[in-house]
């Protein structure tokens, strides 16, 4: 169904009537049971908390723990730190029922959150367990409880009940306000909408928010202002047209114009007497590598995941017409992939593993929101649970789906005491490694992928390991990082699992973890970038970085996210955004358009859309790809 401003409006009203219960919720359970007032900024000394059950102490502490974690770097107070808790506790509820919900509509989930406690899951569950799990309201949430840890196999990011943001879980009045709100029949046929959980996530915050944010500074003060100010979501057809002109457009080029994606692509410009050159090998689909750098709910890699799948349908058909080693690994050396017959058995095998192929190999995603991770890899699970469903693959018969390639920039953690504990179980020069690389981290939840990690890595490898590198990770120092980060990695999972570590030692652990995560993607080399990315102008406290980084567009921050998107690009490679067009004719942005726009890339398709394209955003929008010249 159409999503018009009709039908958004009434989506808006329940996501807005859903966050007001919840965080109302949220913020009694602080004051009533946890002894701590997002009001006051006041937090209760843990002795003094008689009135509580062991569990909940439990709670209590591991409340208290998290909220030392968020104000460790000093960047917020207690107060804004127990506003945070109660906003993520109230987002990640409402995903997790709203993907249940989605996967109910689907056929992937038996009916636990359509009809409340009357759904047909939970009657069943009821049934078999008796009276032993206590009235209706507690039986249903240990009932929700197994559901979210049987998901949290595949989507830790968003199930994980023992994850920070996943602490706290609404009370049976709450509950069911909430339950009757998502299952109101003016929403019901949205929830097999794949759009639906990006203009949830565009409309967990207000317009409202957005508007007291702007008028209060011009700039966006810290990362989240920086992510709230710019969640616009993208129309259908930008999406369509930046992915046929730069994935599917790579396709087609790599086929000599062979290709389905042809018809498929309605957006894909092909000129009547465009003749491609005539393909003697073909590209293995596993090596394609589509990053989208401020990814939101991944509306971009959603439609991309169907022009992959075409893409691997006809990788398959041309290895078996012209043989094993027939399509190209060499842009990937170090991944010794076999022949794709040689692989898989025969065509059927080959098909059933390719929704899990598309996720692990082809499709990455980063967003400064850690609520974008949560939606962005659900939004990419349910689609491949969709595509096994469409092709009859029964749920035991489906391929296990590794973590993904969806990465939130989270702020390297700020314990100084913590480090150095960890630290202290290192050998020196891993010692000193990590702690440089917690300091090359710093200012990652504001910029993302802008920080060019990938550049000064190769500074430090040589600072700890003294070697002498020739460029970009050299060879030496290519392989002293690995080395480096799989003891990291391990020390890390070891330091955050010991028995004496503090659920905020894990914490700890686990942001230091995901900064090793985008440090891993940054060292990529993709074949296509695409992206509706912030802009404006440059949050103060990394505007000097910035200028210094990117001279060339550092007068907005959409001309510096298109000039990192071609530099972590291949020569050849495709970036397509949709930004406000003033880019194109503002003498300001005269160096960008000359150096970067033709100086290292090469436009090849622009749409000028004008205004209304992006939801409310007050912008003259344009939609256009540049390819990466050699």
């Amino acid at each position: 169904m159409a999503f018009d401003q009709t039908t958004r409006n009434r989506l808006q009203r329940f996501v807005n009537d859903a966050r007001r219960v919840l965080e109302e919720e949220f913020t009694r359970q602080l004051q009533n049971d946890y002894g701590m007032d997002p009001n006051a900024g006041s937090v209760a000394d843990l002795s003094s908390l008689r009135h509580i059950n062991d569990a909940q102490r439990e709670t209590a502490r591991i409340l208290r723990d998290t909220l030392a974690h968020y104000t460790a770097s000093g960047d917020m107070n207690a107060s804004q730190g127990l506003d945070r808790i109660v906003r993520e506790q109230a987002f990640t509820v409402l995903n997790r029922l709203a993907a249940l919900r989605m996967a109910e509509s689907r056929g992937l989930l038996v009916e636990s959150v359509g009809n409340g406690f009357q759904a047909k899951g939970f009657q069943l569950y009821a049934r078999l367990a008796g009276t032993g799990l206590g009235e209706t309201g507690d039986a249903y949430r240990v009932y929700l409880f197994s559901v979210f840890d049987e998901l949290a196999q595949d989507l830790p990011g968003l199930f994980d009940r023992y994850s920070p943001q996943g602490r706290l879980f609404p009370r049976e009045s709450a509950l069911l306000q909430v339950l009757n709100l998502i299952n109101d029949a003016d929403i019901a046929p949205l929830w097999s909408e794949d759009e639906t959980i990006g203009w949830i996530y565009q409309y967990f915050n207000s317009k409202e928010e957005r508007k007291a944010m702007r008028d209060a500074s011009q700039a966006p003060r810290n990362s989240r202002e920086l992510a709230v100010r710019n969640q616009f979501f993208t129309p259908r057809y930008v999406v369509e047209f930046l992915v046929d002109n730069t994935l599917g457009r790579l396709w087609f080029n790599a086929t000599g114009g062979a290709t389905g994606l042809r018809e498929r692509c309605q957006y894909l410009l092909v000129k009547p007497d465009e003749t491609p050159q005539a393909v003697t090998k073909l590209r293995d689909p596993r090596t394609l590598k589509l990053l989208d750098p401020a990814c939101g709910s991944m509306h971009f890699g959603l439609y991309a995941f169907d022009l992959f799948a075409e893409i691997y349908r006809e990788a398959w058909v041309w290895e078996h017409q012209h043989g094993p080693g027939s399509l190209d690994v060499s842009t990937q050396p170090q991944a010794a992939f076999k022949p794709l017959s040689q692989t898989y058995e025969d065509e059927a095998a080959f098909l059933r593993d390719v929704p899990r192929l598309i996720i692990e190999h082809n499709i990455y995603g980063v967003d400064i929101d850690p609520r974008a991770a949560q939606i962005a890899s659900l939004a990419l699970w349910l689609r491949a649970q969709r595509a096994w469903h469409d092709a009859g693959v029964k749920a035991k018969d489906r391929p296990l789906i590794g973590r993904g390639h969806v990465v939130a920039a989270t702020a390297p953690p700020a314990e100084r005491e913590l480090r150095q504990q960890f630290a202290a179980n290192l050998d020196q020069r891993d010692a000193e490694l990590f702690e440089k690389t917690l300091q090359l981290l710093k200012g990652l939840p504001e910029l993302g992928v802008l920080l060019q990690v990938e550049r000064e890595l190769p500074l430090l490898i040589r600072q700890v390991y003294v070697g002498k590198g020739t460029g970009l990770f050299a060879d030496q120092e290519q392989a002293n990082w690995q080395q480096a980060e799989a003891r990291l990695r391990a020390a890390l999972n070891e330091f955050a699992q010991a028995a004496k570590s503090t659920y905020q030692g894990r914490l700890f652990a686990q942001d230091a973890l995901q900064g090793l995560r985008l440090i891993d993607l940054c060292r990529e080399v993709f074949d296509v970038v695409v992206m509706n990315p912030p802009f404006g102008a440059l949050a103060a406290n990394t505007k000097d970085q910035l200028a210094k980084a990117y001279p060339r567009s550092k007068n907005d921050l959409l001309a510096i996210m298109v000039e990192r998107g071609l530099e972590m690009l291949r020569a050849g490679g495709r970036i397509g955004a949709i930004t406000s067009r003033t880019c194109f004719f503002l003498s300001s942005f005269q160096k960008w358009r000359e150096d970067v726009v033709l100086g290292i890339g090469r436009p090849e398709a622009m749409a000028d859309l004008g205004f209304g394209v992006m939801d409310d955003a007050m912008v003259e929008a344009a939609a256009y790809v540049l390819e990466k010249q050699a």
